[in-house]
């Protein structure tokens, strides 16, 4: 799963993804959480051509056709093996994919005593990552004050895709996100790739990521270059 995770700014996130236009950016932090205002970058046809956006949205999908927001069953991660099945996700990734920035994630292994050690998996050198996400936009009932809307009632809300770890990353814990590649990032954003087949091949084709795993406490402050 993907729970918490580390975001890098504005200046990073446009420069590493080519954005071409900035609709909105959370701030950089070394310990986000579920419900907090994320980045998300986008691509969306605009006068017959393709621009790449970034925009905040809020983490934890909320569907179109939700009536009211209950955070004792935040959608935060998908399972990428059965989001085109899903009503609550299958639209979206049919037609609104996205992929969130981030340094890295946490993840907490069990020790031998109480408790567990948290660790930072991360590429290393500075990579950023960009987690697979799924995203909605949610019209805000009058009168309901919720982070992150935007001025004229509207939640634009994400979910960032999951598939099971393999490897030594299999034995920190059984699911990670999945990270598109930047050579597949093109297509993964593409706005007219809406077939359902050819998404299911685009999933099953994106490599798990090599990463380094790092014992590390979630930071308050932001994390803005991570070479170890």
């Amino acid at each position: 799963m993907c729970g918490r995770f580390a975001s890098p700014d504005e200046e990073d996130i446009v420069e590493t993804f080519g954005v071409q236009v900035v609709k909105g950016c959370a701030e950089a932090s070394g310990n986000v959480a579920p419900t907090e205002v994320v980045s998300i970058v986008t691509d969306r046809l605009k006068d017959g051509q393709v621009v790449r956006k970034l925009r905040a949205a809020r983490w934890g999908l909320v569907p179109s056709w939700t009536k009211a927001l209950d955070n004792r069953n935040l959608m935060f991660n998908a399972r990428a093996e059965t989001v085109l099945e899903k009503p609550s996700f299958r639209v979206a990734a049919a037609r609104r994919r996205a992929v969130v920035p981030a340094w890295g994630y946490y993840e907490w292994a069990k020790s031998a005593g109480k408790g567990s050690t948290p660790y930072f998996l991360h590429p290393g050198d500075d990579h950023m990552l960009g987690f697979a996400g799924l995203y909605e936009w949610w019209r805000v009932p009058p009168g309901v004050a919720v982070k992150g809307a935007s001025d004229d009632g509207w939640l634009c809300s994400v979910t960032i895709m999951t598939r099971s770890a393999t490897d030594e990353l299999g034995e920190i814990h059984d699911r990670m996100p999945v990270v598109v590649p930047m050579d597949s990032l093109t297509e993964w954003l593409d706005p007219a790739l809406t077939d359902p087949g050819q998404i299911a091949e685009l999933i099953a084709s994106l490599p798990d990521p090599v990463l380094i795993q790092t014992q590390r406490s979630p930071t308050s402050g932001s994390i803005e270059k991570k070479s170890e």
